[in-house]
Parts: structure tokens; C-alpha cells; sequence
């Protein structure tokens, strides 16, 4: 057994040298270039250009771009904050076949990252240093079950040594030393590949899981990793300074091998396929190639800090931290510089500031870096957006979106800058007030004020500290982060929806699925439905074998009555939730056994797997025989509202112009939603043309062409409309009115709807039937959402908006009466329109509508209110002259009125004290079908006869109940025990105000 170890050990060396012998010509001798001339040429661009460059031409990489920062269908995620984000499905091992990734071997490419909220977040640190960012981009290559260590290794100290001229002597590299807990190795091979490279074992250092060991998250491949570090200082052993936080040595590039998957017990087990994935930072790589020692001194930062000198008061960027940056200044300069790339980035790719998810955190960034323009380098209002043009320059060769999307990301910084600076008057207020009505003695400002100014004013907490801290006040931290974590699983819970989960194929089942020969679902069955001759749908019937059974994790053979499971067919007719449409339920039937139903829950889609989600009637085993059966109601009304979707999609672009372009879509049987850009809210008139434009092509009963076509050739369809989706090829293209052969052949575009897309689609659209848009909104600034019904539901909505306006008619002809009797019946009328105000909120009827009945009766609501107002004033006005009869020249005037209303009481109290100023004065009123007992008081300013709150906080002592005001002005509520006892708490109220001035004088 020895002998065989050995034997394998030397065989397994001799096929290293063979590999590093191929790659290894000349690179010993890189060490010699000229490092000072790489400095004077690498530009930022050119160090971009030149990565992508030597893996596409010399190592047949294929160049993938950057994906936008908004996470593809990862909702783990905040923002892409790595450049394998976009690779996921491959490394999980469940990218759909038919697509361009399921291709991907090789590949290269640089990555727009944000790094800021969640698990990976570098916003507080930004400024304090001169490395931390939270826009990067990530330089890098990946291998998916190609090649491995040895090419890795031997290509990325090619790159560094040689291309890019870095000195070998000034590298240092890491690897994995292995972890006994987990049962790893040192990753020996790693580390006898770097010494055949040339490496100096002295260079050469092991760490452990915390720095080698790279894992996706919980669960997920994983596997060993090896770092290079970069020496700023040179001619020295830096060994003892890799990993040690020194901003001497820096990690430049990291190399990650996938070996093993994280399993959900904590275990690890081999992958079924080995990937490469490795990282580096542009910034830091330009920081070392143009010789500098701060990220924000290369080329990628220092037009953005000229361009933010000339547009501030603040004296020029010197590169200090720390104690030595006085007044925090060129904090200020890194903060701003950093903040503006990530605003342009994230808002070209769709994330605009708003109050949740990402949009939160991207609204936090833009009023940090707008507190730190206007209160530390005294920069104008506008002034961030001014920098726009400048970013474009410096990132828009890389990522065109920028330039074309500039005039966009200005006015929304605009518009948000000039909001939160509102806020910040707002919250400075809110400030002063509560630390008015604190003790002087108490040091602890309210934590709960602090988390409101946070959360609903986005007031950064960090400046909450700051102006706390110049009145000698602080807030408790720890009350902060338990209402934090207390909001936090609040928007977990609301966003939690298991009902309608699948257990989704692990890698390992997937891998396994692979190995036994499983093919893929046939899912074309569910395109394949015609219309009868009644004009009705007609969906074809499909009979499937049982291949694979999935539960708890793992493929078994058979499930038991009762048991829920995925089920994997040979093919299928359900349709799997995909491209914005809900997936298909319905059930399944046993050859044999036509009468027990399997329930189809969900139906999901792994890695080219149609896996239904079944509740098991009986027992179910592989190879059985089913009969499928889609509900045909729902799947249709899915079809109406997918088909509709597009058809909006068109019409909002030929009104608004090419502009618009859409954010996200979700179609449902009972509705769709669609969220697209836009400035600002649709006018009533501009609903009502989109409303128009939709229902003349529903009319038209246009016939809809579905053909798959090849990506490429489809990619050049005029007026083509698509979005940011990883697409099969050949692709399905669905065109209304125009047929795709058309397409293909003309030059002309944009006449008609034509889109990518999976889903399933009327043939004709008239069986749309009907079509309104039931709301609009604005859900952040610059992006808008349209809900809309069709068929059945549009025209309840159109018979219930028809119903409101004739109700509102009706409102306003009582309302226009020159003059109502009483204020009991003005109440009245004022409450029916207030309630109808909530109707008119909450009923689906066209959203043009909704907003002309909400314009009118605010309107009335605001006659209404006036007309109460005027009668209450009059009433008061009558009473104080009957009290001021009955009670001339009192200094305590007590009495009982009848009056139902609290502000009449008020009014009254109001107009007596303002008749007799001298005077303390508290008027109660007994509400007959209650029981209960309402008053209110003024004292004079000044009084010796005590304070309004206290004279009304003694009552109701005696009374019970409740009051509240201030010195001058009081009111409350009590529950005498008969009525006899009104009298005396009458007399015992006066008494009360006569022993306060007389102890007083």
C-alpha cells in the first residue's frame, strides 16, 4: 500500500511539471522588466483592457459582460457584490441547457460590485481609509469543469509578473493549511505548484479556514483558496505582514478553487465538477501599477476629486486620514468620490433610491455623500450631480449605460439631494422640540425619536451622534439595535411566503440526476393549445412517466400517501414559474386510478428539470404512469395577462417615447403588475391614452406569432424589447400583428409588440376582452408601477368607478347647499365623504378615475370642514354670550353646557377667556348616550391660580379618565358615576381654582 502511495505521489508530480512546462517559458525571467515603466503607461483603461485581453487571446476565455448590479434572481442578495454573482446557476448546477451560460467553459470578464448592506458591506468605512469602496469592479476568470490549479496558478503569475511587469520579489502568495475540525488537508498540490513556478518558499505562507477558505455562503460549493499579495514597500521580507492588516501589504488577487459543496448539516462532500473562480480588484491593481499608495491617487479617482475641489469651497485634496485630516476634509473628498460611482452605477442599472432592499441602502448612500458635500466641503445644492459627467468619463468606455443614462442619474440626484436637505431642516427640528421637553438632568436622548429620524426621514445615524453629542446628549445604542432587529424581522416575516415553495434540486441531486442518464423535462407541451371552433382554448392532454422522485434533500424511489415531494417527469405540460409569469397548478391522476388526485402546488424549474411540487394521494414510485391536468383557468388567465403585459409594454412606449424601458413584470391569472421608468407619474390623460392605445389593439383581435429564432438573429430584430435575463438558444419571440418572418427580413421596427419571451400567450388578442389600469404609482423616484385587470375584472372596475362618480354627484349637490341646519348633519355629510374618500382609495376602478374622485372630494372634504367650523363658531360665539350674562366678572368661571362636540367646548372656552383674559375658566358638557363627561379649561398666562394640564389632570383625579395639554389650554374625559355627581364635580373644580390663588397670594 505504501509503494502505491508513493507511485501515485510521483506520478501525480510528473503531470504537474508536464502542464507547468507549457506554461512556464519565460516567466522566470519577468522579474526583470521595468517596473518603473509599467508605472508611466497603465491607465486604468488600459489595465481593464489588457486583463480581458490575455485571457480571450491567449487562453480562449470568452468575454462575458459585466451583469448589472441588481442581482438576477438571487433574492439573497442586496446588490452584486462579487463577480461569480452571475455564475450561480452554473456553480449550483442549475443554469437552464438551452442558455448561452450552460455553454460557458472558460470565461473573463469585469464585474461592476457594490458592496454595501448585508452580509459584505464597506459603507462605514469609506473615507476613513484610502482602499475601502463600495462601488469596485472585480477583475477576473472562472473555469467550469475545465481547468484547474495549474493553469490558474501559471496564467494569474503570467499576468502579474510578466504583462503587467509587477516584480516576483515584491509577491507574496498564500495558500490553504488545512483544517482539522472540518476534516481538510493543507492543499499541498497548490502549494508545489506555486514552488515549480518559481515562487521563494519564503514567499510561500499557509493560513486557515478564516483567510484560504472561501465559501458561497451556508451552504454552497467551497473549496481552498490561494491569495497574492503585493509588497508596496519592496527590498525587505514583508512574510510576517501578509494577512496582517498592513496597508503596506495588500491582497491584489484571489484564486478559488471549488472542490466541495457546504452541505445543510455543515458537512462537506466532493463536487461532482471542480471550478476556478478567482477575483481582483481594479482599483488596487491600478493603485500598484501607477505606483501609488492610495487607491484614490490613481486615475480612476483623481479627475472626480479635481472636479469636486472646483465645485466646493474646501481646499484641494491632500490624502490625509485620520488625526491628520483636520475638520475630516479629505474624508470628505473619498466619501463623495466614492459615493457618486455607486449612485451612477446602481441608478444606470435600475436601483434608484428608495425605502427598501437595495433601493434603501442606495438612498443611504446618496445622503451620506450629500451631508458630506454641503456640511463638510461647503458644495452648493447640485453639486453631486455635477460630478455625473465626470464618472461617465472615467467608467463609460467600460460600461456605456452610464453615458447613455447621465441626464437620468442627474435629475434623481437632484431630486433626492434637495428632499433629504428638507429632511434635515425637518429633523433638526424634531431634535430641538424633544430635547425641549427633556430634564436637563437626562443625558440619554430617546432612542426611539432617533430610530424614526432614521428610518422615516433618512436621517444617517451616525449625524443623529454628532448633533446629540454638541448638547452634551447621546442615544442608547442598544435600544437602537434592538428596535433595528425588531424591524428587521418585520421585513423578513412580510416578505416570507412558503406557500409556495418547492423544494428546489440540491447540486448533489441535480449532479445525480446527470450521472443515471435522467434526461432533461420536455416542457414544449405546455406551448401546445389551439383555439376550437366555439372560439374557446383547447389544451392538449399529456401522459408522463414518473423519472425521479425528490424529498427532504435527497432522490428516493418512492413517497407515501400524505408525503409532499417534487416530482421530475419525462415531460410535462405544466408551465414553471419563469420570465414573469405564475407557475401552472393543477393535478395529477395514476394510469389505473383516475379517481385519486395528486395536487400540483408549484412548479419550479432546476437546471433544466420541470420539478412539481405534489402532495402524494398515494403512494407514488418511479416509473408510474400519470396523467397531467393543468388547470385550465388559471393557466388562461395567466395567457390574457402576459399577452396584455406586452401590449402595455408597447403602448407606453409609444406615448412616452423610447425612454421608457421595463424594471420588472409579474402576471398572475387575476392581474399584472409592471414596473418601468419613467420621470414622473402618469397625468389622467396620459392613463387614459395608454388605456386607448391597449384596448384599439385588443379590438383589432391581432393574431400573436410565436416562433423560437436563434439568439443572434433575434437579437437584431428591430424594436425588439428585452431585459436583463440570461435567454435560451434558439429563443422564442412573440410578435403582435407582425409576423417574425417580417421581422427578419425588414429594416422597419418598432409598429408592433415584439418581444423575448418564454411564457405562454393568447393566439388573437381579443380574448383580452377588456383593460384598465386600476393603479399607478411612483414606488421610487423615476421608476413607476402599473396594476392592471382585464376581461371580466376591468369591466367591475369600470362599473364601480361609474358607480363612485354617480355617489359623488349626489355628495356634491348637499354639499353645495348655501346652508345646513345643525352640525350634527354637517358631521354627517362630512363623514360620508370621508368615506367615500376610502372607497375611492381602496376599489379597483381605472386609475384615471380614481384620481379625478380623489381631487374632488378633497375639495369637499375641505368645504365640508369649513362649513363645520363656521357653525361650531357660531355656536361658541352664542354660548359665551349666555355664560357671559350668567357669570360677569368671575375669576373662576365653571359651568355645564350641552354640546355634543369637543371643539365647540373648545371654542367657547376659548371665546370666554378671550372676553374675560383675568379670568380661569373650564366648561364641561354630559354626552347623554354615553354616560361620559367632557371639559376643557384655559388659564390665564401667568396665573397664580396654577396651569391649565394640572387644574384638568386634578379633575379627572376625581372623575377618572384622562387629559392632556399645557399651561394655558387643557381638555379631557371622564365617567362620573351618576349624573347627580356632575353638580358636585362641578362645585369641586371651582373650589379646586379658588384654593390654588388664594394659597398663591
Amino acid at each position: 500500500m505504501a509503494a502505491r502511495i508513493v507511485l501515485q505521489k510521483q506520478l501525480h508530480c510528473a503531470l504537474l511539471n508536464a502542464k507547468l512546462s507549457t506554461l512556464l517559458t519565460g516567466i522566470r525571467s519577468c522579474s526583470a522588466l521595468s517596473y518603473s515603466r509599467s508605472q508611466e503607461e497603465f491607465t486604468s483603461k488600459r489595465v481593464r483592457r489588457k486583463f480581458i485581453d490575455f485571457f480571450k487571446e491567449g487562453y480562449e476565455h470568452r468575454v462575458v459582460p459585466s451583469s448589472s448590479v441588481r442581482p438576477r434572481g438571487d433574492p439573497s442578495l442586496l446588490f452584486v457584490n462579487a463577480g461569480m454573482n452571475q455564475f450561480k446557476p452554473i456553480l449550483l448546477g442549475c443554469a437552464d441547457p438551452r442558455s448561452e451560460m450552460a455553454s460557458y467553459r472558460r470565461v473573463v470578464n469585469s464585474q461592476k460590485c457594490v458592496r454595501a448592506g448585508g452580509k459584505h458591506n464597506d459603507l462605514e468605512d469609506v473615507g476613513k481609509d484610502m482602499y475601502h469602496h463600495t462601488f469596485f469592479e472585480m477583475l477576473g476568470n472562472w473555469s467550469f469543469g475545465d481547468y484547474f490549479k495549474v493553469e490558474a496558478c501559471a496564467m494569474a503569475w503570467r499576468l502579474l509578473t510578466e504583462e503587467y511587469g509587477i516584480p516576483a520579489e515584491r509577491l507574496y502568495v498564500s495558500y490553504f493549511s488545512g483544517d482539522a475540525a472540518n476534516g481538510l488537508p493543507a492543499d499541498e498540490e497548490t502549494r508545489q505548484i506555486w514552488l515549480s513556478i518559481g515562487v521563494r518558499p519564503d514567499h510561500l505562507l499557509p493560513f486557515g479556514m478564516k483567510d484560504n477558505f472561501w465559501e458561497m455562503g451556508e451552504t454552497g460549493p467551497c473549496g481552498p483558496c490561494t491569495e497574492i499579495h503585493y509588497d508596496h514597500v519592496g527590498n525587505r521580507n514583508a512574510a510576517s505582514l501578509v494577512n496582517a492588516d498592513s496597508p503596506d501589504v495588500v491582497e491584489i488577487w484571489n484564486l478559488v478553487f471549488m472542490q466541495y459543496n457546504r452541505e445543510g448539516s455543515g458537512s462537506l462532500r466532493a463536487l461532482p465538477q471542480c471550478s476556478v473562480d478567482t477575483g481582483m480588484g481594479l482599483e488596487r491593481l491600478v493603485t500598484v501599477l501607477q505606483g501609488k499608495r492610495s487607491n484614490y491617487d490613481t486615475d480612476l479617482f483623481t479627475p472626480l476629486l479635481s472636479a469636486i475641489h472646483q465645485c466646493s469651497k474646501a481646499p484641494a485634496y491632500q490624502g490625509r486620514a485620520g488625526e491628520a485630516d483636520a475638520g475630516q476634509v479629505d474624508m470628505a473628498y473619498r466619501v463623495v468620490a466614492d459615493h457618486i460611482r455607486t449612485i451612477c452605477v446602481c441608478i444606470a442599472d435600475g436601483v434608484y433610491p428608495g425605502m427598501t432592499g437595495a433601493e434603501l441602502v442606495l438612498r443611504r448612500i446618496l445622503r451620506r455623500a450629500v451631508r458630506f458635500s454641503t456640511e463638510v466641503l461647503q458644495a452648493p445644492e447640485g453639486a453631486l450631480a455635477s460630478l455625473v459627467p465626470t464618472v461617465a468619463h472615467i467608467l463609460g468606455d467600460a460600461y456605456p449605460e452610464l453615458k447613455t443614462e447621465s441626464q437620468r442619474i442627474m435629475d434623481l440626484i437632484n431630486q433626492n439631494e434637495a428632499q433629504f436637505l428638507s429632511s434635515l431642516k425637518q429633523g433638526r427640528r424634531v431634535i430641538d422640540r424633544t430635547l425641549s421637553n427633556m430634564d436637563e438632568d437626562t443625558a440619554v436622548f430617546p432612542a426611539l425619536v432617533a430610530w424614526s429620524l432614521h428610518r422615516n426621514l433618512g436621517f444617517p445615524l451616525d449625524l443623529i451622534d454628532l448633533m446629540l453629542e454638541e448638547r452634551g446628549k447621546m442615544v442608547d445604542k442598544k435600544e437602537i439595535e434592538v428596535l433595528e432587529d425588531e424591524y428587521e424581522k418585520l421585513r423578513f416575516q412580510s416578505e416570507e411566503d412558503d406557500g409556495d415553495r418547492v423544494d428546489q434540486l440540491d447540486l448533489h441531486s441535480l449532479a445525480e440526476l446527470q450521472s443515471r442518464g435522467v434526461p432533461h423535462t420536455d416542457d414544449s407541451l405546455k406551448y401546445c393549445y389551439s383555439l376550437g371552433s366555439d372560439g374557446q382554448y383547447v389544451f392538449e392532454p399529456c401522459r408522463a412517466s414518473v423519472l425521479a422522485l425528490y424529498r427532504e434533500g435527497s432522490l428516493v424511489s418512492e413517497v407515501r400517501e400524505g408525503q409532499h415531494c417534487g416530482v421530475i417527469l419525462d415531460r410535462t405540460c405544466f408551465y414553471a414559474e419563469q420570465g414573469g409569469q405564475a407557475h401552472d397548478q393543477g393535478y395529477f391522476t395514476k394510469d389505473g386510478l383516475q379517481d385519486v388526485l395528486f395536487p400540483v402546488n408549484c412548479v419550479r424549474l432546476a437546471g433544466g428539470y420541470v420539478v412539481h411540487q405534489v402532495t402524494a394521494a398515494e403512494t407514488l414510485r418511479t416509473g408510474d404512469q400519470v396523467h397531467l391536468h393543468v388547470d385550465e383557468a388559471r393557466r388562461l388567465g395567466c395567457m390574457v395577462k402576459h399577452t396584455a403585459t406586452h401590449v402595455l409594454n408597447f403602448a407606453l412606449r409609444e406615448l412616452l417615447g423610447p425612454s421608457v424601458s421595463q424594471r420588472g413584470s409579474h402576471c398572475t391569472a387575476s392581474r399584472l403588475r409592471f414596473d418601468f421608468s419613467v420621470k414622473g407619474s402618469l397625468s389622467v390623460s396620459e392613463l387614459q391614452q395608454v388605456e386607448g392605445l391597449v384596448q384599439n389593439i385588443i379590438r383589432q383581435n391581432a393574431e400573436v406569432h410565436i416562433e423560437e429564432v436563434p439568439l443572434s438573429r433575434a437579437k437584431h430584430i428591430p424594436g425588439l424589447r428585452t431585459v436583463d435575463e440570461v435567454y435560451p438558444d434558439p429563443v422564442r419571440v412573440v410578435s403582435v400583428a407582425v409576423p417574425i418572418s417580417d421581422l427578419l427580413t425588414s429594416n422597419t421596427g418598432g409598429q408592433s409588440s415584439v418581444e423575448l419571451c418564454c411564457g405562454t400567450h393568447l393566439l388573437r388578442t381579443g380574448a383580452i376582452g377588456d383593460f384598465v389600469i386600476v393603479s399607478e404609482r411612483q414606488m421610487v423616484k423615476g421608476i413607476s408601477r402599473i396594476i392592471a385587470v382585464t376581461g371580466d375584472e376591468a369591466k367591475k372596475a369600470r362599473e364601480a368607478g361609474q358607480a363612485m362618480q354617480e355617489e359623488l354627484e349626489s355628495l356634491a349637490v348637499r354639499v353645495g347647499v348655501p346652508s345646513v341646519p345643525s352640525i350634527p348633519a354637517a358631521q354627517r355629510l362630512s363623514k360620508e365623504i370621508g368615506l367615500l374618500m376610502n372607497v375611492a382609495d381602496n376599489t379597483p376602478i381605472p386609475q384615471w378615475q380614481r384620481r379625478g374622485l380623489q381631487t374632488r372630494l378633497k375639495a369637499m372634504q375641505k368645504s365640508s370642514n369649513t362649513a363645520i367650523r363656521k357653525l361650531e363658531i357660531n355656536e361658541a360665539n352664542l354660548k359665551a354670550k349666555e355664560l357671559l350674562n350668567k357669570h360677569s366678572n368671575k375669576t373662576v368661571l365653571v359651568d355645564l353646557i350641552q354640546t355634543d362636540s369637543i371643539s365647540v367646548l373648545m371654542k367657547t372656552v376659548l371665546k370666554l377667556s378671550k372676553s374675560t383674559p383675568d379670568s380661569l375658566v373650564m366648561l364641561f358638557s354630559h354626552l347623554q348616550l354615553s354616560g361620559k363627561l367632557i371639559f376643557a379649561c384655559q388659564v390665564p398666562k401667568g396665573s397664580t391660580g396654577g396651569s391649565a394640564i394640572e387644574w384638568a389632570l386634578h379633575v379627572c383625579t376625581r372623575l377618572g379618565g384622562n387629559a392632556d395639554g399645557s399651561n394655558e389650554v387643557a381638555k379631557g374625559v371622564g365617567n362620573p358615576a351618576k349624573a347627580a355627581d356632575v353638580t358636585e364635580i362641578l362645585q369641586w373644580a371651582e373650589e379646586f381654582a379658588h384654593n390654588k390663588i388664594r394659597n398663591a397670594s
